[in-house]
């Protein structure tokens, strides 16, 4: 049984090996293979992003973490840094209950939206994100602060003609005007 919770500190050290497993998903497609090799999130990121209660793990059975998504309130929206699913926990459908758990989460405390970046054509990503309501947004919507992640993730070696940003609005009635 897979339960859902916020992570821990505790749950920090686990979530490199979990990052690690998940991209070797990505060895099937041979221009992103290299993704399965890449660093991951140190602990000590994790243990920040912990810190702001913007976590979540799933646990197995003995409360051992199998999958995380990470995120950070930026603002008025969670963006979601990286969702990841052990590559045996894979198709059960932990990644998707992770994300309603953050959806969940930004509508609690009022967030307008959520946001990723990820890879347009791959199934796992942009796809996945669609089905839960998130939308690619053209050139012009893409605002600095998704630019600024898009132009990094370039310079570290992604594709950019692959690469796009995401959003899904929340409908939250009582925000300030922008």
């Amino acid at each position: 049984m897979i339960t859902f919770r916020l992570a821990r500190e505790a749950d920090a050290a686990a979530l490199p090996d979990i990052e690690q497993s998940a991209g070797e998903a990505y060895r099937d497609i041979a221009e992103l293979a290299w993704i399965a090799d890449d660093d991951n999130q140190t602990v000590e990121r994790h243990k920040q992003l912990i810190s702001q209660g913007t976590s979540w793990v799933a646990v197995d059975h003995h409360g051992r973490p199998v999958a995380f998504l990470s995120a950070e309130i930026l603002d008025y929206t969670l963006h979601i840094w990286e969702l990841a699913v052990r590559l045996d926990r894979q198709r059960m459908g932990i990644g998707r209950a992770l994300l309603e758990e953050a959806i969940a989460d930004a509508e609690r405390r009022g967030l307008v939206a959520l946001s990723l970046t990820t890879f347009r054509d791959v199934i796992w990503n942009a796809p996945f994100y669609q089905k839960l309501g998130f939308r690619i947004l053209e050139d012009a919507e893409v605002e600095e602060r998704l630019r600024g992640v898009l132009r990094r993730e370039v310079a570290h070696g992604m594709p950019e003609s692959r690469r796009c940003a995401m959003r899904l609005d929340l409908s939250n009635p009582n925000l300030p005007e922008s």
